[in-house]
């Protein structure tokens, strides 16, 4: 029985402090976000956190800024695009808004479920990152794994609603959940990249 519960209890605790790795890397995004313009930044330095301590890679706050920093040197203007897109998304549901505007259901319908999209690709995107990439690349392979890796998509759409709803119900767990939510889209890469070579070699 021992020979059992060991390998459990092993399993138990490495889970939990992944859980715990991403609610500190939350912090750590809230921060690196406070500007809202870094946000796209911000999302691939705790990826490449997260990547990192799953692979057994050392990291540390330290190498958690200097992804930051890149990623912000070489994606600033995702970072303005992100900003007026979503300037976009808040005139467009203050309109909807509006008493008499026709289809008003359908259009906020609609409405949420192309920015819930947009940020499952900015969550692949940022999964995908890497110092000296660029941008451009990066989003074509997360464009790419929306449109392939249904399922993944689906778990990136139900955490971006799991995320929605719990900021909503109460603001601050909102600090905690970006963590799992990063963690999320680092679980989906990595598992399309194993199924990608299981399929190579079968």
């Amino acid at each position: 029985m021992a020979a059992i519960a060991r390998p459990r209890r092993q399993a138990f605790g490495e889970g939990f402090a992944l859980f715990a790795e991403c609610l500190l890397t939350g912090v750590w995004f809230a921060l690196a976000a406070i500007p809202v313009v870094t946000v796209p930044a911000a999302l691939a330095a705790a990826a490449r956190h997260l990547r990192a301590y799953t692979e057994g890679d050392p990291t540390s706050w330290g190498s958690f800024w200097a992804d930051f920093r890149a990623a912000w040197r070489d994606g600033w203007r995702v970072g303005l695009a992100m900003v007026g897109a979503a300037l976009v998304l808040v005139l467009n549901l203050a309109v909807l808004a509006q008493e008499g505007v026709p289809g008003r259901p359908g259009f906020a319908l609609a409405t949420f479920v192309v920015a819930a999209l947009a940020v499952t690709v900015l969550l692949r995107a940022a999964a995908e990152w890497a110092p000296g990439e660029r941008w451009r690349d990066v989003f074509a392979r997360a464009l790419d794994g929306t449109r392939t890796d249904l399922s993944g998509t689906g778990i990136l759409l139900g955490g971006v609603a799991a995320f929605a709803a719990t900021a909503w119900a109460l603001w601050l767990l909102a600090v905690p959940m970006a963590g799992c939510l990063v963690g999320a889209a680092v679980a989906v890469r990595r598992r399309a990249l194993q199924r990608a070579e299981e399929d190579a070699g079968e």
